[in-house]
């Protein structure tokens, strides 16, 4: 008896070490090279797609800073009457082109104001005027705001550009002082002279003369100095001050109707 409960506790305990079913099903499954159920069910990630690239208008042209454009004055303009404020009118006198293409044609308004104005004074004083360009108005109506001032001007020979915001100021009037003091030294000597002599001789004659040239050479030193004149058709050159996008479909347009 004592053999017989040995050999069945053997045989329990033996039944007790069998193989799990699920364990052996998992086992069996990768042997025969399927992926085990809990990796299966993971979802996957799809890739990521890539970003569309973003398409370039080829219309889009841009005037790059210190471009200079040739312009001509619509209106006369004077440093006499001029006021801060004042509307300033030109167009452009020639086409613009930028790589092969017509960026500003020929005839294109152009709009801006007097920003300061000073008249000519006595003795040194000179005369000055500034000029800001604000706006391009192509024929078809298409407007183009512009930081622009001028950078010369070329069309008239008594005026210049003395710094780099665009100011005109007059040229400086000393070789014209100099003949028109001589001119009244001339005069002034001549009828001192004459009232001198017909007051007290050759004497009278001598210091009459000399206060006759003193007033004269004083006449011509404290008159005033130049205005600046620029009129109707002159000659400037503006300096576009930063990049300026445009619209090129819209500027063939006004090409075509011109």
């Amino acid at each position: 008896m004592r053999a017989l409960l040995t050999i069945f506790l053997v045989s329990g305990m033996a039944l007790g070490q069998g193989v799990d079913p699920a364990k052996a099903a998992d086992a069996s499954g990768q042997a025969a090279g399927t992926a085990p159920a809990s990796v299966a069910a993971q979802p996957t990630t799809p890739p990521t797609a890539a970003a569309p690239a973003q398409a370039v208008d080829p219309n889009a042209v841009v005037i790059p800073a210190g471009t200079k454009i040739p312009l001509l004055l619509k209106q006369a303009i004077s440093t006499k009457n001029a006021r801060e404020g004042d509307a300033v009118y030109a167009e452009t006198a020639f086409p613009f082109v930028m790589n092969d293409r017509i960026v500003i044609p020929a005839g294109t308004y152009i709009q801006g104001k007097i920003t300061h104005t000073e008249h000519a004074g006595r003795s040194k004083k000179r005369a000055e005027l500034l000029i800001h360009f604000t706006s391009m108005i192509y024929p078809t109506g298409y407007t183009v705001m512009l930081p622009a001032s001028v950078e010369n001007t070329p069309g008239n020979d008594t005026n210049g550009v003395k710094d780099k915001e665009g100011t005109i100021q007059a040229d400086k009037d000393t070789g014209k002082r100099l003949e028109d003091a001589a001119k009244g030294a001339a005069v002034g000597g001549t009828v001192g002279g004459i009232a001198g002599a017909a007051a007290g001789g050759l004497n009278g004659a001598r210091y009459g003369g000399l206060a006759g040239i003193a007033g004269g050479v004083a006449w011509a030193l404290l008159k005033h100095s130049p205005e600046v004149k620029l009129e109707v058709g002159t000659s400037l050159e503006m300096e576009i001050q930063r990049p300026i996008p445009v619209d090129a479909s819209r500027i063939q347009v006004a090409r075509a109707g011109q």
